[in-house]
């Protein structure tokens, strides 16, 4: 039988151009990887349970930052910086904060964008920490977070002593409010900006009437809302988040109580009001820094979150992606993404942010933040005024 050797030679010639053409490609692909530096950000936040939609508004901001990033194509000391996110949900719950920070530290991450609440960011703090990586919470507000004289810490939003105060003298002072009533989660965040309101709202005249307590699993605020009726209050402040600040006005209101109701900036969200409904109308909240349409990039981001993500902002998104940002900063100003290099840099830098120019104090706490206070009218959450920092006009 004869065979024809044509198709068998040039079946051979074939493979071997296509094998020379994948070792060229190979050959490239690993020069392109020499010279290309990964960078690997930890980030963590609730990504399940009832404040998911704000831990998974956190990891939208921070995964858009490290994505505008690497298209930049940001080189430092000559190589191609590329990054990386590594997100893990924390739950809200302390215990798992500290497993997921020792996850991240030994999955050698450059440095970490969170956590989201205080009581997850202070006990993983300590981690970061003792291990040197350098930490930006974009929203844990508790002033024990800075307070631990951690070098590694760091915030770019205002704290609750300075939250605590405005929304305190506001409601003393310009509400004129004698008899207030304050409730909190017990949290870290909760008990921490309801404490500095406390004192706040006494210099400025007011006389607290009654102090109780929840936690931040509770939905059933019968017991407590009955005690506080009883004492007439002119407003009730809430230090907790949204989960609980929407039922608990939905039953203050079902209770017949016409009191004003108040709440930092874990109210301040379109959930809060979503969940309320028609109870969650003259609400006040606030949140660190200016109105988002006033922010430097504030109306920039703001439309390309929602043409990336399909929703609103709920809350943190931008105050995280200005921490990604920093963050990089100071690793380009070292010349360097190692922690130990670039961590002296980052307590000096000074960056313009989609938030606000960026700097920090020796606690690592935000210089200069400003704190604006809202309403909810018709539905939607409305600007009232804006204290200290870069004043936005009072509307």
């Amino acid at each position: 039988m004869r065979f024809n050797k044509f198709p068998l030679v040039f079946a051979l010639s074939v493979v071997a151009v296509l094998a020379a053409c994948d070792k060229t490609e190979t050959q490239t692909t690993a020069q392109q990887d020499a010279n290309e530096l990964v960078v690997k950000i930890g980030a963590s936040a609730p990504l399940t349970g009832p404040q998911a939609h704000i831990g998974k508004d956190n990891e939208n901001g921070t995964r858009m930052a490290i994505d505008d990033a690497n298209a930049k194509g940001i080189t430092i000391a000559g190589k191609k910086m590329r990054f990386e996110l590594l997100s893990e949900d924390d739950q809200t719950d302390p215990k798992a904060a500290t497993i997921v920070a020792q996850k991240l530290v030994d999955a050698k991450v450059n440095g970490v964008i969170g956590h989201l609440n205080s009581g997850t960011t202070i006990p993983a703090s300590r981690i970061y920490s003792e291990n040197g990586i350098p930490q930006i919470s974009p929203s844990a507000t508790a002033v024990a977070y800075t307070a631990q004289g951690f070098k590694t810490a760091f915030r770019v939003m205002a704290n609750d002593a300075q939250q605590g105060k405005v929304l305190g003298e506001f409601a003393a002072k310009k509400l004129g409010e004698k008899k207030i009533a304050v409730i909190d989660d017990r949290t870290a965040y909760g008990q921490g900006i309801a404490d500095e309101f406390v004192k706040s709202a006494q210099a400025g005249g007011a006389q607290i009437i009654a102090r109780e307590y929840t936690t931040d699993k509770a939905v059933d605020f019968a017991a407590v809302l009955t005690a506080i009726k009883g004492k007439q209050p002119d407003l009730i402040f809430f230090g907790g988040m949204d989960p609980q600040g929407s039922p608990m006005v939905k039953q203050l209101r079902g209770l017949g109580m016409k009191t004003q109701f108040m709440m930092g900036d874990g109210g301040y969200t379109p959930k809060f009001i979503d969940n309320a409904g028609a109870a969650a109308e003259g609400t006040y909240a606030s949140l660190s820094g200016v109105p988002l349409d006033k922010m430097p990039g504030g109306r920039d981001f703001a439309s390309r979150y929602e043409a990336r993500f399909k929703q609103p902002i709920q809350l943190y998104a931008p105050y995280c992606y200005d921490a990604v940002n920093v963050m990089i900063a100071a690793m380009q100003k070292a010349g360097s993404a190692e922690p130990a290099k670039y961590l002296p840099e980052l307590g000096k830098i000074v960056h313009e942010g989609v938030t606000a120019k960026i700097a920090f104090d020796e606690k690592g706490d935000l210089k200069g933040g400003a704190v604006t206070l809202y309403q909810v009218r018709q539905g939607k959450w409305q600007v009232v005024e804006t204290m200290g920092g870069a004043p936005a006009a009072a509307q």
